[in-house]
């Protein structure tokens, strides 16, 4: 497949905006006559294998062959032609002519396999950019197709397509917000972490600004509407998204320019060996010794092979051209939560006041929050349960967006929150200094004691970003959380470099400025609000646990939330680069050598057939070595149990 063709199909993704017009993309879009072109040619290429093992009669090999060829080549020479009639030398045409000397040396069941190779590649390709426009129409369909949209006293449910700004929309609990807006009644918490990044609930109340894309946690909400459609927050993510796909340019790989530069070296040796020498014989063996079989058909092997072995290791790489872009990247761009951190919260120290016991600080709070489904008071419950406290429900339960809870435990009336709940805990904040979160608990008029609860790093991550600064790259975090928990964080890890409070269009242009500079690039994120980032880095990778649009925006999916396949997939990627490197300047040095021996006469024709046959084979031997074995090669997870990372959270208070 041409670079050309790969641009025009990249540049058509068929999404569109809630309330534009369009059809939704067919995953899988490959024609089946392709598949059905590749196991002709594979069942071909066994047959004449299997004749040649009986020993079989030369015509009945040759025109079995001929007839598999004329099957699986019929595209390639259609390209091919393409490329002659435009005056350039791309991997169809090169693997054309390297069919073609297989064939004329009788190399059949080579012929066959290459042919094989080059319509398997192209499906891969035409299958990856499918799901990349898939990856648009999944991240639209989170939004709802119907709003309910209040007139007067009445509520009224309107396709989201007719909304326009200054109408107001009503949010029932669990639902998605469709607009960019303001609250005008209503109280409630936000999860924004799909558009900022934010870790935590945002609690919201009138006069507050909300995204689109953000999810309703508890109480019911009227937003004013300001933004809809493209010009909201998400759609701004899905035009970035769109955008930064369509201009990605056409991959250059290296294969199409040697095998070019090899084809065009192989036919001007030979008319030069003519002119001089008039001996056709030794013409006819310079085009035969020389041919890029080593790297048209090793390279596919190794790229599927290195594939291959990713996917064991933990990392779905989508094609072979992200395998090559990750082999020669110089800096590892992270977001923080979901990536970094497990995005789960967690209680990580209890601070109980004088006078009472850690037990009766939990017992208390957890009282109070046995209602509420905001992660933080699910965190303090988890962490009672687990030290077996027992917990009374409160017999009253009043939640307050921004302050906290308050509820009856026995007796008591108990606050959970932040100091504007319970100033009495206004000396004790200048203690707990910038870690965790601090939830305060006041008994009564009394301050009972405070609750640290934190994000938790991955297990993984000190040691990726320590092996990454191993490898020579530069690691930096990009996030939408405050810039203390990112500094806290980073500290931990190991990252120095840290760009914080940025929205996904800042997500961005922090990418592109680092590529401004000639860095090259991979972005490792999980959200909604890391998808326009995944897209405009040289190579995009999601965490497997990571939200479904990243995961199809993304090259490379890692398969678990284990960051140690990352540098299991960096160390691959690298390996199949040096075999592929390894290939191109083995296969030049045989050919050039060949060539001259050739048109010395000292190769015949024969010899030069065994010269080509020998180096191909032994160059597809050399990419074979990446085909991996029975064994699961995840292996690294030991060495991370030796460096236990620390669970943070933004120094923020609840």
């Amino acid at each position: 497949m041409t670079g050309a063709d790969c641009d025009t199909r990249a540049a058509t993704p068929t999404a569109t905006l809630p309330g534009q017009a369009g059809t939704r993309g067919v995953w899988g879009r490959v024609d089946r006559r392709d598949l059905a072109r590749t196991a002709v040619v594979a069942l071909f290429a066994a047959g004449v294998g299997a004749l040649y093992a009986v020993g079989a009669p030369r015509p009945l090999l040759a025109t079995t062959a001929v007839v598999g060829l004329l099957v699986g080549c019929w595209p390639i020479m259609a390209e091919a032609w393409e490329d002659v009639r435009e005056r350039r030398m791309s991997m169809e045409s090169s693997m054309l002519v390297a069919i073609a000397a297989a064939a004329a040396i009788g190399a059949w069941v080579t012929a066959l396999a290459i042919t094989a190779f080059v319509l398997a590649a192209e499906i891969l390709e035409d299958l990856s950019l499918d799901r990349g426009r898939d990856a648009l129409t999944d991240l639209m369909a989170f939004l709802p197709s119907t709003v309910q949209l209040r007139a007067g006293s009445s509520v009224t449910s309107v396709p989201l397509s007719s909304v326009v700004p200054d109408q107001v929309v009503v949010i029932s609990p669990g639902g998605s917000v469709p607009v960019d807006g303001t609250v005008v009644a209503g109280q409630s918490s936000l999860d924004q972490s799909r558009i900022t990044g934010e870790s935590m609930p945002v609690d919201v109340q009138p006069g507050s600004s909300v995204y689109a894309g953000s999810v309703n946690q508890f109480g019911a909400l009227q937003i004013r509407a300001e933004r809809v459609g493209a010009e909201s927050s998400y759609g701004q993510i899905v035009e970035t998204v769109r955008a930064a796909q369509s201009s990605r340019p056409p991959a250059q790989r290296w294969a199409d320019r040697f095998a070019a530069w090899l084809v065009y070296l192989a036919l001007i040796g030979a008319a030069a060996t003519f002119v001089v020498t008039r001996d056709l014989r030794a013409t006819i063996s310079v085009v035969v010794v020389a041919g890029a079989c080593g790297i048209a058909a090793g390279t596919p092997l190794a790229s599927l092979a290195a594939i291959g072995r990713s996917a064991r290791s933990g990392a779905f790489i989508k094609a072979g051209t992200y395998l090559e872009r990750l082999s020669t990247i110089d800096t590892v761009v992270f977001d923080k939560t979901g990536t970094l951190t497990t995005g789960a919260h967690r209680v990580t120290d209890v601070r109980p006041a004088p006078g009472i016991t850690a037990a009766e600080l939990l017992a208390a709070a957890g009282g109070a929050e046995w209602y509420s489904e905001h992660p933080i008071g699910r965190a303090v419950l988890d962490h009672a349960a687990e030290h077996n406290v027992p917990i009374h429900h409160a017999a009253s339960f009043d939640y307050q967006p921004g302050y906290g809870v308050t509820g009856r435990v026995g007796e008591e009336s108990v606050r959970v929150g932040n100091t504007r709940l319970v100033p009495e805990a206004g000396p004790a904040v200048r203690t707990i200094g910038g870690g965790p979160s601090a939830v305060h608990v006041a008994i009564g008029d009394r301050y009972a004691g405070s609750i640290l609860v934190s994000d938790t790093v991955r297990d993984s991550a000190c040691q990726c970003v320590a092996d990454l600064h191993r490898l020579g790259l530069r690691v930096v975090m990009i996030t939408g959380d405050n810039s203390a928990a990112a500094q806290t964080v980073a500290q931990h890890v190991g990252i120095r470099d840290v760009h914080a409070e940025l929205l996904p269009a800042d997500k961005v242009d922090c990418v592109q400025a680092l590529r401004a500079q000639g860095h090259r690039l991979a972005m490792v994120g999980d959200g909604v609000n890391d998808a326009p980032s995944l897209a405009e880095a040289d190579v995009g990778i999601a965490m497997g646990t990571g939200t479904h649009i990243a995961r199809e925006t993304a090259d490379v999916v890692l398969i678990t939330a284990d960051l140690a396949d990352l540098t299991r997939t960096l160390h691959i990627a690298r390996r199949a680069r040096r075999i592929v490197l390894a290939n191109f300047i083995g296969t030049i040095v045989v050919d050039l050598i060949g060539m001259v021996l050739a048109a010395l006469g000292i190769l015949g024709p024969v010899l030069a057939a065994v010269v080509h046959v020998g180096s191909e084979s032994a160059f597809i031997l050399n990419s074979a070595r990446l085909i991996p074995g029975g064994r699961n090669t995840r292996h690294a997870t030991d060495a991370e149990k030796t460096h236990p990372a620390p669970r943070l959270a933004k120094p923020t208070e609840s």
